[in-house]
């Protein structure tokens, strides 16, 4: 059995900041067998994490915002490129002048109690480890909600993750259920080749005016405080709101912002509304948003009552061995980024505590 002082499971932004700053506090790669040693476990087949799976249409100009891995600025990169192209090349680039001990892909299937260290298990085989620092982000644990009848549907159904571009619903009557971000993207440019009806459980909360630097940190302090006191986090957008953004405004612009209630029931060939009529559609595009991808944790007990894990900082409360980075406050690229240097921070003094047994 391979063993690492600390495991960084995920290699997406958090991962990559992690091993970072670990590196600057004195850890050395484990594939040297170093005595302080990490190691990066990552699923995806090459650098980029989730990026590499945007859809096709989403341009940098559109994306929320890219903050700079640490110590280390991003080119100039095209407004009209490629998401998915243009993230994957710059963490590349990050992770050869960084030398970072990465393994890919090396998917993590558990992580296991055998006090006082941890058993990563992988398809790549088990690693002890002192900690670890989950950096596994929330694209692999889409939220698909179930309702009446949706077997029975025989158009398309597919979620965010498996949208590829507006082309494929040309000339179609779509369905558009998630009031997020990416829903209010996806509807703008599916209007535009398509008929489209957008469904959300609850009223669109477009706020007025710029989201600065005050706001950014007053809603970082409102997940801060649900992760910290054990509640489930929401969705980012449950605390900021939807902002108006350019393609908000076109869709605005074109009608397509006509908000529906949730329907009541699926039928073979349509939906049936909330007020009992029928709305025949070809596809339906489950915009509903992602939840942390954590059941590899699930053998270490860390929910609590509430269905949430309480941590601090970056350390989970139930076990001071691991840390959970990319989550709640730290989803943003900039919180990721913290997160990283806060944990690393945290588990260099840590370890360097004797154990006690």
């Amino acid at each position: 059995m391979r063993f690492a002082t600390v495991v960084v499971i995920g290699g997406g932004q958090s991962g990559l900041s992690a091993a970072y700053h670990l590196r600057r506090k004195g850890f050395a790669s484990a594939l040297e067998r170093s005595e302080r040693s990490f190691v990066v476990l990552d699923a995806s087949p090459a650098p980029g994490g989730a990026w590499r799976q945007r859809w096709e249409s989403l341009r940098m100009a559109t994306v929320n915002g890219i903050f700079d891995l640490p110590g280390f600025a991003k080119p100039p990169i095209d407004p009209d490129e490629p998401s998915r192209d243009a993230v994957p090349r710059y963490f590349r680039t990050f992770e050869d002048a960084a030398d970072l001990p990465i393994l890919r892909p090396v998917r993590v299937s558990a992580v296991r109690d055998d006090d006082p260290d941890l058993i990563v298990e992988t398809d790549d085989g088990p690693w002890r480890t002192r900690a670890i620092i989950n950096a596994t982000g929330t694209w692999t644990n889409p939220v698909l909600p179930h309702y009446p009848g949706q077997e029975t549907f025989t158009g398309t159904q597919l979620h965010t993750r498996d949208y590829v571009s507006a082309e494929h619903f040309a000339g179609q009557r779509v369905a558009i259920v998630g009031g997020g971000i990416s829903a209010v993207q996806q509807l703008e440019e599916i209007s535009r080749v398509a008929t489209t009806f957008w469904y959300t459980r609850r009223e669109p909360d477009f706020r007025d005016g710029e989201f600065d630097s005050e706001a950014g940190r007053e809603v970082v302090a409102e997940v801060a405080a649900d992760v910290e006191a054990g509640r489930p986090s929401g969705s980012i957008v449950s605390y900021t709101g939807l902002g108006w953004s350019s393609y908000a405004l076109a869709a605005h612009r074109r009608g397509a912002l006509q908000r529906r209630p949730m329907f009541t029931r699926i039928e073979p060939r349509g939906l049936r509304e909330a007020d009992g009529t029928f709305t025949p559609v070809d596809a339906i595009l489950w915009a509903t948003g992602f939840r942390p991808a954590l059941t590899h944790l699930d053998p270490l007990g860390l929910h609590n009552e509430l269905g949430g894990i309480q941590v601090r900082g970056t350390q989970v409360v139930a076990d001071p061995r691991v840390h959970l980075i990319g989550f709640g406050p730290s989803q943003s690229t900039v919180g990721a980024n913290r997160a990283g240097r806060d944990a690393a921070t945290a588990l260099a003094r840590y370890l360097r505590e004797p154990v006690v047994t």
